[in-house]
């Protein structure tokens, strides 16, 4: 395993994410150059933009380890990853292009196939999260920075978790009742790892979606804040995987587990 200074390295990319985020604003309000991709998913200037401010800075700090990113196919044929960043440069690109506020910039360091840190600002909310270690998990708001560690308020008679969409599923709405959630909220981003972690919410449930660079940073913001990720069976998720696939989700905040 690589053996890297997590601290220095997470707070050393700090300022680009908050830049990045600021130029993905401004490019928003000038207007988004819109494409459609292979999979039939938007990307704009902006997510591109942002890619290679933040893995311009990423291969600065690290230059001994792989990056894969969302928006570009470098490292994307590698099935022997262990130690690697994951860079999703926008997530909720719907949202950033249309003008809504939860869309965020995203990075995770993974070593030994395991979230060791990482990084996610959401430019429109001004909320900049990032973690480095067990209990070493922050927020970065309006210059003041907050230990991230579940609610002091949990109240364990209103469970309330985000969920991707407004219509559950029947086996997500199963796994709901086993947890006695009482209400959820529809949030698309990774901001929803935030959130949990923040104490706001107290989980979520997925079924197989998506791909890890859309997780591994708020994995493991959420990890260090004390709380957990796992498969629907209690498995441990680990990374590098076949076409870096997810399988199906259970997030917990610190005062589930």
């Amino acid at each position: 395993m690589t053996k890297i200074n997590l601290k220095e390295n997470v707070e050393n990319l700090i300022d680009t994410f908050l830049n990045a985020g600021e130029l993905a604003l401004n490019l928003r309000e000038k207007g988004l150059t819109k494409t459609i991709k292979s999979d039939n998913t938007p990307v704009s200037n902006g997510d591109l933009e942002v890619n290679k401010i933040i893995t311009d800075k990423i291969r600065e700090l690290t230059p001994d380890i792989s990056i894969v990113s969302e928006e570009t196919s470098e490292n994307k044929k590698n099935e022997e990853l262990s130690d690697f960043w994951l860079i999703d440069p926008i997530d909720g690109t719907y949202d950033y292009i249309n003008d809504l506020d939860e869309f965020t910039i995203n990075a995770g360091l993974i070593l030994d196939k395991k979230p060791a840190a990482g990084l996610i600002y959401a430019p429109a909310k001004k909320r900049m999260f990032y973690s480095y270690g067990e209990d070493l998990a922050f927020e970065l708001t309006n210059g003041k920075t907050l230990k991230l560690e579940g609610s002091k308020d949990f109240n364990k008679e209103e469970i309330k978790f985000v969920s991707y969409s407004n219509k559950i599923k029947p086996e997500i709405e199963e796994i709901h009742k086993k947890l006695n959630v009482k209400h959820f909220t529809r949030m698309k981003s990774s901001l929803k790892f935030c959130v949990i972690a923040a104490g706001e919410f107290d989980g979520y449930v997925a079924e197989p979606r998506a791909c890890e660079w859309d997780i591994a940073a708020g994995h493991a913001i959420l990890k260090h804040s004390g709380g957990s990720i796992t498969d629907f069976n209690d498995n441990e998720i680990l990374y590098g995987k076949k076409d870096f696939k997810n399988p199906s989700l259970i997030l917990k905040s610190k005062n589930l587990i």
